[in-house]
């Protein structure tokens, strides 16, 4: 319900806005909010060639291509002058995301197909758990403890082994894994779940939980920082961990506070010790390192661990084969079957991915991003907050509506400022210290067709907040 309310309120005003600066002058064609793509030079003007000044109009005249460049200041894009048909149009200034037809496109190839992938694969590989019993195996093992954090959730369940996977995938940085275990782990939820349109306590937990974004190996942001020639690539590891932990850390007592879950339970205390003293430890190991041992450390750690998954899970398969026999199937088929489900998960999110997407676009190309966010960075100035630190803050406004979008803003505070400024390597730890809130609501709960989401959504965005102030203090302090 709050987020269809959202969706509106973007859409609406959105199409308001673009269609007030069209016939206000301030926008010259709205064509580029349907059909522009991302970085396309914006049309802000044509008039005819005597209208300009003269040195204009003679240089695009004896231009080759009677087009012309003209840099207004160190600040703003380049004005580009283009003579045809006796006008004179003039652009300035870049697109900030694709337009809605493009967005359509885009959605689909870019990101439904090769989620729709990766989901066929890691729910094959999820079937081959569940009927060699390795699953049950693990949703045995971890009960005792996803039953305190869990409480509605019953015993040996299996929707425990899922959410297990997902939150260690995601600690490993692998995204691509992540998704598929934690879409299991909402169909599982689901199948207990009392009321089919509203989500459950346990549906909820998982969500706040898995969009907080505990991560130990930030493999993406320590390559966006290398190939930025970064001095130490790797130097924003421990703040990104400090700061997804903690905001791991405000998604539990939030909603658990919420849920009345008993905090005082030994064995939750002796699991978040030990996940504690777990972290520490590897991230004493990882300080200790050269510069090339943290880098050969973050681009393998996950990948290996990631082939052992697959390869535990072939081999546990084939050595319990009897399990597949006596199921009336086999490896391979029950694998096809799993990644046959995958495929139908895919289908199933994709308007909703869709609907959030487009409506992202049109807030973005309307300018009231921008707007709201020049507003933002203008209080916290007149606070006296650093500048370099409100030039980052487009990169925590916007990460919650588009990790693509917000990883545009990051590559261009390295490209700007530094790589190893202050605001880039902020802009670092917001990009990596939490997830994309509104695609992730689409996402899994629009797979299980969940339509109230109750609280939900205001607690990750409340975790977001938190973790937007602990990356400022965290990168004040080590920077």
């Amino acid at each position: 319900m709050v987020l269809s309310r959202f969706w509106l309120v973007i859409f609406i005003s959105s199409i308001i806005f673009i269609v007030f600066s069209l016939f206000t002058a301030n926008t010259y064609t709205i064509d580029y909010v349907l059909n522009g793509k991302k970085d396309d030079p914006i049309l802000i003007s044509e008039k005819f060639a005597e209208q300009l000044p003269a040195f204009i109009k003679d240089s695009i005249k004896k231009a080759p291509d009677q087009t012309m460049n003209i840099n207004r200041d160190t600040l703003n894009a380049d004005t580009t002058y283009v003579y045809k048909n006796k006008t004179v149009k003039i652009y300035s200034g870049v697109q900030k995301s694709d337009g809605l037809l493009p967005t359509c496109k885009s959605t689909l190839l870019d990101l439904i197909i090769p989620l729709i992938a990766y989901l066929a694969f890691f729910c094959g590989l999820m079937e081959l758990l569940i009927i060699s019993g390795a699953s049950g195996k693990l949703a045995k093992g971890l009960s005792p403890v996803f039953v305190k954090v869990f409480p509605s959730i019953p015993k040996n369940h299996p929707s425990i082994s899922y959410m297990t996977l997902n939150f260690a995938a995601n600690f490993l940085g692998l995204d691509s894994a992540a998704t598929p275990f934690g879409l299991k782990a909402m169909e599982s939820l689901q199948e207990i779940n009392p009321d089919k349109d509203k989500a459950s306590d346990a549906q909820i937990m998982f969500m706040c939980l898995h969009a907080s974004g505990l991560t130990l190996i930030a493999t993406s942001i320590i390559g966006y920082r290398a190939a930025a020639n970064a001095s130490n690539p790797a130097d924003v590891m421990l703040p990104c961990i400090i700061t997804s932990f903690i905001g791991t850390i405000a998604a539990f007592l939030i909603v658990g506070i919420k849920q009345k879950i008993n905090f005082k339970s030994a064995s939750l205390v002796l699991v978040l010790i030990t996940l504690i003293a777990g972290i520490i430890g590897l991230l004493m190991y990882v300080n200790h390192l050269d510069l090339i041992g943290k880098n050969y450390f973050t681009s393998n750690l996950s990948a290996l661990i990631l082939i052992g998954i697959i390869a535990f899970t072939l081999i546990f398969s084939f050595f319990n084969e009897k399990k597949f026999t006596a199921a009336s199937t086999t490896v391979f088929d029950s694998f096809v079957v799993g990644a046959n489900n995958g495929v139908k998960t895919g289908v199933t999110i994709f308007p909703y991915v869709l609907g959030m997407l487009v409506a992202i676009s049109l807030f973005r190309n309307s300018g009231l991003f921008e707007i709201i966010s020049n507003w933002i960075a203008f209080i916290f100035s007149k606070m006296g907050v650093n500048k370099q630190i409100t030039d980052a803050l487009p990169v925590a406004l916007l990460r919650p509506f588009s990790s693509a979008g917000s990883r545009g803003f990051l590559i261009d505070s390295m490209n700007t400022f530094g790589a190893d400024s202050l605001t880039a390597r902020l802009s670092s730890i917001f990009q990596c210290s939490a997830e994309s809130t509104f695609y992730v609501i689409a996402v899994y709960f629009g797979s299980v067709n969940i339509k109230n989401t109750r609280y939900a959504l205001g607690t990750m965005l409340l975790v977001d907040l938190i973790c937007v102030i602990t990356a400022i203090f965290v990168a004040t302090w080590f920077f």
